[in-house]
């Protein structure tokens, strides 16, 4: 690992600047850390390990950068307009979270909607998630692909494209679908409203695809930043097996959960049939679709084995 400073001519060129944590904690030096433990903790996922000091660490100056950006993206389509002698038509600023199951993605997205939030550039800023945009199960079941549920063509690819083109558009309102976890499908005539914030938050497993032919449009071609939470395999697989078992005392109790078979295994039990979602669906997703777009994100976030942030890539401008 080398950080943002060395310039070491004998390393291989790289798009990205390569930050270690010890660097990245010290932009937080003179920044003041607005949420509380209680608020940290009702932001933190289930299986999620997150800190205070994690949170002023990485994440509060993780914050401040995208609101410089996007502080920096709104000056710039302003000049744009005056230059054009229109109106200002600025749009969100948009930032796709991207990576795998069990990998905190959803918890950093969560995490950044309330730190940005508090910076006085971004003050409205909403978070999206592209489980809405999974076909229903029935759709699936038609398909065939119920056990590919989180695979790119699990997902209502054009849907998502007309939202967030029409977020880029500037409309005063625009609905997405509504997914619930407890019944582990779309909720009909259930919509998340989303009313021009200054920042948009869209996390995903699958945000950062290339599109699937040369002249479609990819998600992320409507995207101002992106982020892609990044770890090992085998510690992925432990966070995913953790997570499960806490959710079988945790939402899987619940008798309206979808997923309340589950409540009743045994530890042996529930690990097995963890391990078995993982290596028959989740890992494939992993390796063949989410770990290769991690090259497409401006910013990489690097964890260690307790869910730690040990280092930061930002690609150069």
């Amino acid at each position: 690992m080398y950080s943002v400073t060395t310039a070491d001519p004998t390393l291989p060129l790289s798009p990205y600047r390569e930050i270690g944590r010890a660097e990245w904690a010290r932009l937080a030096a003179g920044l003041d850390q607005p949420l509380t433990e209680t608020e940290v903790v009702e932001l933190r996922g289930i299986g999620d390990r997150l800190s205070l000091t994690e949170v002023r660490e990485v994440y509060l100056p993780l914050s401040r950068l995208l609101s410089l950006y996007a502080t920096a993206t709104k000056r710039l389509g302003a000049a744009t307009s005056e230059f054009l002698q229109e109106d200002d038509t600025t749009t969100p600023f948009v930032v796709g979270v991207a990576g795998s199951v069990a990998v905190g993605k959803s918890t950093i997205a969560r995490l950044l909607r309330e730190l940005m939030s508090r910076w006085p550039g971004t003050p409205r800023v909403e978070l999206v998630t592209t489980d809405g945009f999974l076909y229903p199960n029935a759709e699936l079941e038609r398909r065939g692909i119920m056990d590919r549920k989180g695979f790119p063509e699990s997902y209502d690819r054009r849907a998502l494209i007309e939202f967030l083109t029409e977020v880029k558009s500037g409309a005063t309102e625009v609905r997405a679908p509504f997914y619930s976890h407890m019944r582990y499908d779309i909720v009909p005539d259930a919509n998340v409203v989303v009313r021009r914030p200054d920042v948009v938050i869209v996390e995903g497993l699958n945000v950062l695809q290339p599109p699937p032919a040369p002249n479609d449009v990819a998600v992320s071609d409507l995207f101002d930043f992106s982020i892609f939470v990044d770890a090992e395999t085998s510690h992925i697989e432990k966070w995913y097996v953790d997570r499960f078992l806490a959710l079988r005392q945790a939402a899987f109790s619940n008798p309206s959960s979808y997923f309340n078979v589950f409540a009743h295994l045994t530890d042996d039990e529930a690990i097995t049939t963890a391990l078995g979602y993982w290596n028959e669906i989740n890992m494939p997703n992993l390796v063949e679709n989410v770990m290769p777009t991690r090259h497409r994100a401006r910013l990489v976030l690097r964890k260690g084995a307790d869910h730690d942030v040990e280092s930061v890539l930002l690609r150069k401008l």
